[in-house]
């Protein structure tokens, strides 16, 4: 995709447009649309919400627009993208990529509604009163943690039966994963197998993460859920295909792009959720009359192009579970 066309696609252009359109534009109520990553791994995300959207009325620069902001993985410039969005007088605020972002907007306003896409557990985060009944100007559409990973585990344990050591890639940063890494060496051991845990947060400690797997002779890898790893996500699966190592992931985004398998939520429909909590605010629901959605489908994606590279045999009954098959 040409930068200039994958900036329109994200509302970011709006320095090129027309005056009198950018006039338009400003006198439309306005989202904001905060998020920690980088913005073009969050096209697929950015559809979904904008479709949600539009299932409630709201089309972008018809009768609503959207003010992006993107931290891309510096968390030290989110206090300032909030301000900006506060400046601009934003009806309601979206916060992606973890529950930091949501933490900063927290901070910085009581009274703009905020909607939440994050991982964990909201109410232990403080974001929130209860799943119910949120209280306050906040509410989201959550995802399960620890729970997940441990089917996660089970399923490459299934593919890679043989294997003695298993790393795990977290980072270190995020509020909800210690617990999810606590349950996983717990288990891992528990199957008499070997932990092999690395931290990463940046693309250079993702390397490194990779060269230690590679070096140490890991069997396989499982990848605890991260805003920070499915931004980078092209990088992630190519060092998996690079160092040949069976590697379990959470979001079906990473076996579209050559990743071996994935069980999680569907984040895409998350965000189209979203967009519906946002359309419902704007037409004057409060947050306070709007529970912290907990996701009901779930979807195991398995890419079999890779399990052949890899040399392995997906089990029959593995595939026979399977929401959608790679070829």
């Amino acid at each position: 995709m040409r930068r200039r066309e994958f900036i329109t696609l994200l509302g970011g252009a709006g320095a090129a447009w027309p005056l009198a359109a950018r006039a338009q534009q400003s006198a439309l109520p306005v989202i904001g649309f905060l998020s920690s990553s980088l913005a073009e791994p969050y096209v697929p995300m950015v559809a979904a919400f904008r479709q949600g959207l539009q299932e409630v009325g709201y089309f972008e620069g018809q009768n609503v627009a959207i003010e992006f902001r993107w931290a891309e993985n510096d968390w030290s410039r989110l206090p300032t993208l909030v301000a900006d969005l506060i400046n601009r007088h934003a009806a309601a605020i979206v916060t992606s990529g973890g529950y930091t972002p949501t933490q900063a907007a927290k901070q910085a306003t009581t009274n703009i509604p905020i909607v939440f896409v994050g991982a964990g557990d909201p109410v232990a985060a403080g974001l929130v009163a209860s799943i119910n009944r949120p209280g306050g100007n906040i509410t989201g559409i959550n995802f399960f943690t620890v729970e997940l990973e441990m089917k996660r585990l089970e399923l490459l344990r299934e593919i890679v039966p043989k294997a003695k050591m298993i790393a795990v890639l977290v980072n270190p940063d995020s509020p909800v994963v210690q617990p999810a890494l606590n349950e996983l060496e717990r288990a891992i051991r528990a199957g008499r197998q070997q932990p092999l845990v690395a931290k990463a947060i940046t693309t250079a400690d993702i390397e490194t993460a990779f060269a230690t797997f590679f070096r140490e002779r890991a069997d396989a890898l499982h990848i605890i859920s991260d805003p920070q790893f499915t931004s980078r996500r092209d990088q992630v699966v190519a060092l998996a295909a690079r160092h040949a190592i069976p590697t379990t992931y959470s979001l079906r985004e990473f076996p579209a792009v050559g990743g071996l398998i994935s069980y999680g939520a569907s984040i895409t429909d998350a965000y189209r959720q979203a967009g519906l909590y946002i359309g419902r605010i704007l037409k004057g629901t409060k947050p306070t009359e709007l529970p912290v959605m907990q996701p009901t489908k779930f979807e195991l994606v398995i890419n079999l192009n890779t399990a052949k590279a890899l040399g392995l045999e997906i089990p029959p009954k593995v595939l026979a579970i399977a929401d959608e098959v790679i070829e």
